[in-house]
This record gives C-alpha cells, structure tokens and sequence, in this order.
C-alpha cells in the first residue's frame, strides 16, 4: 500500500487508509485524508463501483466534448486515492481486504449496521488481526436506538433532525415551504467530523506523551451530525423550548441580516454589531437611525426588525447592487453579491485564492479534471492534490503487486471474478 507519489513532506505521510465507503459522507472523509497525505486505497465493487459513478448528468467530458459514463458526482470527494476493485463476496476477495486491514492504519466503511459481519470485516475481526487499527463505521442513525437498522440518507435526515424547518420562507410567503439545503451538507458534515475523528484516534494511538499504541472503534451517525450542526438555533430551542421557524434570509438573531432588493438585482447585508450598523448609517445618509432608540442595538433591531425593514427596503433600491458594494467597501460594512456557482469560480478572490485546480486524467482520451483546492492552507504541510479520481480499478494490479502477489497471482485472481 505504498504511494510513491504522496509527497514525503505531507502532514499524513506512511498513514494507510483502507476506505471501503461509497456515495459522500465517507469518501468526503477519506479525502481530506488524501489530502493531507495519507495512501487511502478505494475498495470499489467490479464493474459497478461507487455509486456515484452514475449519478448523472452532469458527466465529464471527453477530449471530443462528448459525455463520458463517468459522473462529475464522483470526481468531487474521490480526487488523490488509488482504486481497486474486489468482489467482498468472494471468500478470496475477503482474504485480499484482511490482509489489507492487518497492514492498515485506518479502515472507513459505510455498510449498514452489522453488514461486513458476514464477511469477517467487520471492527472485532479485524482488531483482531490489527490491534492498532482505527476503524471508523458511518451509518444513518449510529450502532444503537430505535432507528439503528435503518438506511439512513443526507436528505432524510435533514428532514429529521429539523434542518428543513428552518430553511426556506414562512409558510405565508411566496414559495413558502420546508426546503433541503442545495448541497448534501449532512453528508459532507458527517464527512469532516469522522476526518476529525479519526485524526484525534491517530493521536491518542502514536501521541508520544500520551499514546495508548492501540486503535479503536468509531461510530459516526448521519443524524448525530444533523442534530448538532444546528448550532446556534439548537441552542436557542434548549434555552426556550421554542422550536424555531424558517424566516428566509433572515437572520433570527441579528438585523439587518439579509438580502435586499436593488435597483438592479440584490445585495446580502451581514451587519453583526452596532458599529457596524453605525457606519452604515452614517454611508447612506441616515446618522440618526444609529441613535434612534428602535435601532441602536442589535437587541433593538431584531425586536423592532418590522419598522427597520421599512425604513431600509425602499432606501436599498436606490441603487445598484455594484453601487452599494462600492460604497460600503471601504467602510467595513459587510455587504456582497449573490452570486451563481458560475459567478463565484470568477469572483477574483476566489480565483486569487486558486479555489479551481486541473488534475491530469492520466487515463487516455480524457481531459484533466476540474476540481476544487482542499480549503486546508498548511504553510508546513500542506495539502498536495497529486492525483485525479481514479478510473475503477485503475490500480488494482499495481496495489496487489505492491501486497506481493505475482502477475500470474493476480491474473488468476481476475479469471476467477475476485477483482
């Protein structure tokens, strides 16, 4: 399970990743991974593999333009791993995959409660062969309770644990609605959570103060992650034992929080405190709503938003939306547009910051592929995007050879369906 092309300098430089998840919140996870270093091996089912190969439109592009069979679905959370196909069905497939497990550091699966049991794959085998392996489970609602049993899916749950009531208008409003989030962000949470996860087992295994030498076992919950990335509005629903409602834009807690209507478009507002809100009054002409008892706190504003409203709605579409982006830049008044996905890969901070990077294919008759630069800004050691997703099974014969298995091992491997 070597990677001659990870660079030795990376922050998860020798660190062994068996990642036998597929669809998002586990291959979100086993990328920072990637990212940051580690050899993480895609166990992926012959001929089929991820899902998420098929998840489309959109499909990416040959070097004529045409679509491929390969979904862009995929390229977002598989980028620097290495793919192997093998059939865990097979009692030779389970044999290659413990072996595996007994070389790795990290094993991450998302199989249903129980599941990998029958294959001999599970946590309590495998510690037994590995007594240092973390081994991180990701389900729908954890290994125990009521709903454990369960599929568990990004969509679900966000419906579940209350993130759709407090997304989208007021039922009085046009399109008024529960709503999901655009991204599949339960999964990607989940995703960043169990990464965390699993870099805080390494350390409480190799810390060289405090480490224990040994593995453990990690039970990560799609709907753990829902309930508590509800953050500030949790908190306020155990502080009142007041559900909150949805109110669109608008911040429950600050004001004025929210987009406006402009003489041409709109415009996002993001006043978090009373100088803030000082200065821009004083920019559009207005110095006494700053003094005026309604609006001088935060407090005052959110209990008088209605009136404030009134006042600001009509002002706001006095101007273009560039208009009042230029005039509150400098007077640091938080205030921007509301971009499409296409306006913000040309934002020039986004392009400044190299947010969009061309991975090379490395497989005949297709382009690079676009993806986006991992948000983790390491000066020591930082991430190094040194690998495009994989084609399935592209490495399959490089990984068994690198196990010690011979060409001829490994054909017949392949003859008899195990890869």
């Amino acid at each position: 399970m070597n990677a001659s092309a990870i660079p030795a300098q990376a922050a998860l430089a020798g660190i062994k990743v068996l990642d036998l998840s597929r669809v998002l919140a586990g291959p979100w996870a086993t990328q920072m991974l990637a990212d940051l270093g580690a050899d993480v091996i895609k166990v992926e089912r012959p001929v089929a593999g991820d899902d998420t190969r098929h998840w489309g439109p959109p499909f990416l592009k040959d070097a004529a333009g045409n679509d491929t069979r390969e979904a862009s679905y995929f390229t977002a959370c598989n980028r620097n791993k290495r793919s192997i196909t093998v059939d865990m069905a097979h009692p030779e497939g389970q044999a290659l995959l413990r072996r595996m497990a007994a070389e790795a550091d990290v094993v991450v699966e998302n199989f249903k409660v129980g599941g990998l049991a029958q294959y001999g794959l599970d946590y309590d085998s495998l510690k037994a062969l590995n007594p240092r392996l973390i081994y991180c489970s990701i389900t729908g609602f954890g290994q125990d309770g009521p709903y454990a049993e369960r599929a568990g899916y990004d969509l679900m749950v966000q419906a579940m644990c209350g993130l759709m009531s407090i997304t989208g208008h007021a039922d009085g409003e046009p399109g008024g609605g529960p709503l999901k989030v655009g991204v599949a962000v339960i999964d990607v949470f989940t995703g960043l959570y169990a990464s965390n996860a699993i870099l805080a087992a390494l350390n409480a295994r190799d810390n060289a103060r405090c480490g224990t030498g040994q593995g453990q076992y990690i039970d990560m919950a799609l709907l753990d992650v829902g309930m508590a990335v509800l953050a500030n509005q949790a908190a306020g629903y155990l502080a009142t034992d007041k559900a909150p409602a949805r109110a669109g834009n608008i911040h429950p807690s600050l004001a004025p929080y929210q987009d406006f209507k402009t003489r041409d478009g709109n415009v996002l507002l993001a006043i978090g405190n009373d100088g803030q809100f000082a200065r821009f009054c004083a920019a559009v002409g207005q110095p006494a709503w700053a003094q005026d008892a309604r609006f001088a706190t935060n407090t005052a504003r959110v209990q008088n938003r209605s009136a404030l409203l009134a006042l600001m709605v009509p002002l706001m579409q006095t101007r273009g939306t560039q208009d009042w982006i230029a005039l509150f830049e400098d007077k640091a008044v938080p205030c921007g547009p509301i971009n499409t996905v296409a306006q913000a890969f040309d934002d020039p901070q986004v392009r400044a910051r190299g947010i969009r990077v061309q991975l090379p294919s490395g497989q005949p008759g297709l382009p690079d592929v676009a993806g986006v630069a991992s948000p983790l800004r390491l000066q020591g050691t930082p991430p190094v995007l040194h690998r495009a997703p994989p084609a399935l099974g592209q490495h399959t014969d490089e990984v068994l050879a690198e196990m010690g298995l011979t060409p001829a091992h490994i054909a017949e491997l392949r003859g008899n369906a195990v890869i």
